[in-house]
């Protein structure tokens, strides 16, 4: 039954695709590589090479990095702005020369980080390509035109948050902030994409909605709220992989439990729980023709990251559960949001 299921949502959102328009399609690019660079720059981040690349736009001087030290090229740094970033970080300035960055340099994280920027070069060229398309609908319907120019603007302040971050040396709250415009980027792009559709998707109810429409309003909140703890606790497991390196992954747990941040951000996730359920359970009710994919994936991701937590929490921190616990979560802010599209939508539910 579970393969006959699956089999019925892939060829519903295969046909669902099919029938976007172009735009919609472009639209829909640029938010796919958004996802996929946050599950990439979730790589960077647990593998700690967050500094592979110590300068921008260039990384050691170069728009395609060395392969190995051997190759790196001294000639092209500029040791001073080297020296003014080291100093702006406490570090003494003249101990930053020629030799300590070749001693320092590491392929592995100067690659991880390079692939990182690559990926953010198509979401600008489909952010862009989204922007001018929409110019078309600016009197049909001006919000699409709107919503294409926010995330060009969104891309912009973010591509500009990723050097701040390269030079602030990954300063605690960067981070954070750059994932959450990231995530504001993804719900822009997902209105873009719906609001572009010749008829746009409603959700029917069997009853008033309204008591479900503000419990998943409560949920959404709530996921969005748990996330930004989460970015906190991010951040502190990166100080503890500086200090913490060679200890077992375990031992982080112990010192994160000392933090506030830690402790109600493990409570809340059963809040968070707690009010998926409610919102699956009421939709099951209220919803005409009873859960739709969205209200599966939703349930199904909240699962999926108490889950994941529990892992980092009784195992240890580890990368790859670190990983899929960020990319989970900006996937479903993205579903969620799409859902109460649906469900805040006015016209006549399609």
């Amino acid at each position: 039954m579970w393969r006959v299921g699956l089999v019925w949502v892939g060829e519903l959102r295969y046909g669902s695709f099919m029938r976007m328009s172009g735009f919609q399609k472009v639209a829909l690019a640029a938010l796919v590589f958004v996802v996929m660079l946050i599950f990439v720059g979730a790589i960077v981040r647990v593998s700690g090479a967050g500094m592979g690349c110590p300068d921008w736009p260039k990384c050691y001087g170069q728009y395609i990095p060395p392969m190995s030290v051997e190759e790196l090229d001294t000639s092209l740094l500029d040791i001073d702005k080297f020296k003014e970033k080291a100093e702006k970080h406490g570090r003494d300035p003249d101990t930053i020369t020629e030799e300590s960055i070749v001693a320092e340099f590491n392929a592995v994280h100067t690659w991880t980080e390079f692939i990182n920027r690559l990926f953010s070069l198509p979401i600008g060229i489909f952010t862009m390509l989204t922007f001018i398309m929409s110019l078309w609908w600016l009197k049909k319907r001006p919000v699409v035109t709107i919503g294409a120019f926010l995330a060009v603007l969104l891309v912009g302040i973010n591509a500009w948050m990723g050097a701040k971050i390269v030079y602030s040396g990954l300063r605690p709250g960067t981070i954070t902030t750059h994932m959450a415009l990231a995530i504001l980027l993804m719900c822009v792009q997902t209105f873009v994409v719906w609001a572009a559709a010749e008829k746009k998707w409603a959700i029917k109810y069997t009853s008033s909605g309204n008591t479900l429409r503000w419990v998943a309003v409560t949920a959404f909140l709530f996921i969005l709220l748990e996330g930004v703890m989460g970015s906190q606790v991010r951040e502190m497991t990166d100080a503890l992989k500086k200090s913490h390196g060679n200890a077992p992954r375990i031992e982080w747990v112990a010192e994160l439990e000392h933090t506030w941040m830690y402790l109600v951000h493990r409570s809340f996730s059963w809040v968070v729980l707690l009010s998926a359920i409610a919102f699956y359970v009421l939709s099951g009710q209220k919803r005409e023709g009873g859960r739709g994919w969205h209200e599966h994936v939703i349930l199904g991701i909240v699962l999926a990251q108490m889950v994941l937590g529990l892992v980092l929490s009784q195992v240890g921190i580890l990368a790859v559960v670190q990983v899929l616990h960020i990319g989970l979560s900006s996937i479903l802010a993205c579903v969620f949001f799409h859902w109460l599209l649906g469900a805040f939508n006015r016209e006549k539910a399609a």
